[in-house]
């Protein structure tokens, strides 16, 4: 278990270190659009490649970012009935998911999309609109995220076995909606009670 423990490891570096790289790409996608708003009103000048050049952008920053998510356990998810449950119990059903739909979801999705983005990339396909980019680097991206989605969902698994097992701590420690709502009351109601003392005080 300790060398699938080091590849977990190895794996939520490299996720997290794109997952940060990348979040750079939304800042750069506002100058885009701002600089090609700024240029269409002044100049009267524009062009469909400055559009795609922003859903590029948008999408690989959303697409290789979604494994670092999924490593921080951030993505949305219903805990009607998850959240009433033990940890143990959340950790059962986090594995089960990972292992019957999540890892064979991203896989069948990474096999496929290889050589989509790979016909793309041997025909020099471009994009259909006036002006537009080559579409190789957009299908690119798809295969990209979800082959990191894919290796990802492997470091979640072998992280959940060794949770249940006793070997490492909890990496994240869940607080169900009706938790966080608790807490958030209980230090908002501190807050206004030390104000309070403040007041009596003057």
């Amino acid at each position: 278990m300790h060398s699938f423990l080091t590849l977990s490891r190895g794996i939520d570096r490299l996720t997290e270190w794109i997952g940060r790289a990348v979040m750079w790409l939304i800042l750069l996608a506002i100058v885009v659009s701002a600089t090609n708003a700024v240029v269409r009103k002044v100049f009267n000048m524009s062009s469909n490649a400055w559009l795609e050049l922003q859903w590029y952008l948008f999408g690989a920053a959303f697409l290789l970012a979604a494994a670092h998510t999924l490593r921080q356990n951030e993505h949305i998810r219903i805990d009607i009935l998850y959240g009433l449950r033990s940890r143990r119990t959340q950790h059962w059903i986090d594995l089960f998911g990972h292992v019957i739909f999540l890892l064979p979801f991203t896989a069948l999705m990474t096999w496929m999309l290889v050589p989509y983005a790979y016909d793309a990339w041997r025909i020099g396909q471009i994009s259909s609109n006036s002006g537009g980019l080559m579409i190789w680097p957009a299908r690119a991206l798809l295969a990209a995220g979800f082959l990191l989605l894919t290796v990802q969902a492997i470091s979640e698994i072998i992280k959940k076995i060794a949770v249940l097992r006793g070997l490492i701590e909890d990496p994240h420690s869940f607080v169900s909606a009706h938790e966080a709502a608790e807490a958030e009351g209980a230090a908002l109601a501190a807050a206004v009670s030390a104000l309070a003392a403040q007041e009596r005080a003057k």
